[in-house]
């Protein structure tokens, strides 16, 4: 059930939860995702950003999750997340990805609205839905960079560019980063509010990673209706892997990615029922 995103995503702004979006890097991250959303009977997002693809190629991982979908009992689409340039999105949108996110927040506000127009006016004509970003959100993770400085998203400047764009889901900046939290993060809700009030399409929250989750819920009851999850996966692949990588006795990789797994599994599941997106699909 290879879908886009855009169906679950507003029935999830209709229902007033989010949609779970994961980020993957290899098939048995994708496999124990969609496992653990098949489980909940939930819409899931996969997700692959600019360095991740870097590292294998769109279409490999197109690959990997249409064959896991085929088979899946519940809506499942794949995402370019953070694309970095209007080249790569179009790349992504001829390999067949489903949902397609153009992040021009470091540029300029016309130049941002610039390319995510173009990007809208290449996708739309074939029913795919795009995410813009406007803010930017910080931290360092995979090659994303947001700096030192964490410039929040702007209301006016939200609708504006939501005017402009035509995009369908839009990333804000509201006090979340990229990558792991020094201490404790804290969204400022209020702001998301403001947005909400002014901006009717859906929002979407990056760097949801290491957020607690009473935040998350809040946040989604003041609007946001995709939650971004990428470094949670990371650690728990990598805790799986690890644990079985001290044994000199386990020589056979699929060992090491059965671990992986358990743990992926385990932690979708569980953010699955945070957004609450279990019992949606």
């Amino acid at each position: 059930m290879l879908v886009t995103s855009k169906e679950m995503i507003l029935k999830a702004q209709a229902g007033h939860y989010a949609v779970g979006a994961f980020n993957i890097e290899n098939m048995e991250m994708a496999m124990a995702a969609v496992k653990a959303a098949e489980d909940l009977n939930a819409p899931i997002i996969l997700q692959t950003t600019p360095g991740t693809v870097d590292y294998a190629t769109l279409e490999l991982y197109f690959a990997n999750v249409k064959a896991i979908a085929d088979k899946a009992k519940v809506p499942v689409a794949i995402h370019l997340d953070h694309g970095s340039s209007f080249e790569l999105a179009m790349q992504a949108l001829h390999a067949g990805y489903t949902s397609i996110m153009i992040d021009g927040s470091h540029l300029p506000f016309d130049e941002n609205v610039s390319v995510s127009r173009r990007v809208v006016e290449a996708c739309h004509p074939n029913d795919i839905p795009v995410e813009a970003e406007l803010g930017k959100v910080g931290g360092k993770e995979d090659k994303l960079d947001g700096g030192s400085n964490n410039p929040y998203t702007e209301p006016d400047e939200a609708k504006a560019f939501v005017a402009q764009t035509d995009v369908d889901f839009l990333a804000i900046a509201v006090g979340t980063i990229h990558g792991i939290y020094k201490g404790e993060p804290k969204i400022d809700m209020v702001r998301l509010s403001e947005i909400r009030q002014v901006v009717d399409i859906p929002l979407v929250l990056h760097g949801t990673s290491g957020v607690p989750d009473d935040q998350v819920r809040e946040a989604i009851k003041r609007g946001i209706c995709k939650v971004n999850y990428a470094t949670d996966l990371r650690i728990a692949y990598t805790k799986g892997a690890r644990a079985n990588l001290a044994d000199e006795q386990v020589i056979d990789p699929k060992k090491y990615g059965e671990a992986g797994m358990k743990e992926v599994y385990a932690l979708v599941a569980d953010k699955i029922k945070v957004v609450g997106s279990d019992h949606k699909a």
